[in-house]
């Protein structure tokens, strides 16, 4: 080593092996490297910071009712201006951010475990079971989501809890249907088949093979279908089978607001901002989780 430094050869380290980039350190710098995504991920966490920290950051409480002060412009002391009961607009805001992403959050975690559970029966022991699990999804594919949701929430009544039931229910075919052709695909792998040879049970094949291999589009449908539930809790609480008056829920704030649009626009103007701003950013997100993830997406 010694004498090819002083014959001016250029001497390199010798490298046992190349670097080992896990995928989901790979997808983390393809992630990275997308600006819209970062941008959407901003978003993002701005609005569960609002939501978490709510009391502190909120000027004032969610009914705090001031009728001399009702619908006045945004101002120093009011910025985003007040309701038709003198509410402070933008404490409601701040508050309903911890409805929206509440609801949207927990209404895809249950869609998506009772999806992915039924999409992974389906795919991996087909026949009669994939017959029938895939018929149940069929049907409700075939009703238009708003309306399924209504109709589950006429049945259980008008609350906010039973619009989360509603938004899972209709989003579990969105799931089952992508593990199912996930699995389908999965399962005839080489190592499944080992597995199988070596007298693995169907249960640990299912839970310790195939689910973590089907992870990356449950992780990209779940940011997407989040902005999906958002919008489809608004829904619901402008149609008022949503969250009920006090609570400070954005579709709820647009609909008592629609008889003042002329007159005070800045009541529908900002909660319509909030729900925009909310779900560009998870959709933002999900289009980088996707590139991210998806190797077909992969240049």
């Amino acid at each position: 080593m010694a004498e090819l430094a002083r014959n001016n050869v250029p001497v390199t380290p010798n490298r046992d092996k190349d670097e080992v980039i896990s995928p989901w350190k790979e997808a983390w710098r393809s992630f990275r490297k997308n600006k819209l995504a970062i941008v959407g991920t901003f978003i993002v966490l701005f609005f569960i910071i609002l939501a978490i920290f709510a009391p502190l950051i909120a000027p004032q409480g969610i009914d705090d009712k001031e009728l001399v002060k009702r619908l006045q412009p945004p101002s120093s002391e009011h910025w985003f201006g007040t309701d038709d009961f003198g509410r402070d607009i933008l404490s409601r805001i701040i508050y309903g951010a911890r409805i929206s992403l509440w609801v949207g959050f927990f209404a895809v975690l249950g869609s998506a475990i009772v999806g992915s559970l039924l999409g992974i029966v389906a795919g991996y022991y087909g026949k009669w079971v994939d017959n029938i699990i895939s018929r149940v999804f069929d049907i409700l594919l075939a009703f238009p989501s708003i309306l399924l949701a209504l109709a589950v929430v006429a049945i259980l009544g008008p609350s906010l809890q039973n619009a989360l039931i509603a938004i899972a229910i209709i989003n579990v075919p969105n799931f089952g249907r992508l593990i199912r052709s996930r699995v389908l695909s999965v399962k005839e792998e080489e190592y499944i088949t080992a597995a199988r040879a070596v007298g693995m049970k169907d249960r640990r094949i299912l839970f310790s093979h195939i689910l973590p291999n089907s992870m990356a589009p449950i992780i990209v449908q779940g940011s997407l279908a989040i902005a999906t539930a958002i919008i489809e809790a608004a829904a619901l609480g402008f149609l008022g089978m949503g969250a009920q008056p006090p609570n400070p829920e954005w579709g709820k704030m647009l609909a008592d607001s629609k008889n003042y649009l002329v007159q005070a626009p800045w009541t529908m103007i900002f909660p319509g901002i909030a729900i925009m701003l909310t779900v560009l950013g998870f959709n933002l997100m999900g289009d980088g989780l996707r590139d991210a993830l998806d190797p077909k997406m992969k240049q």
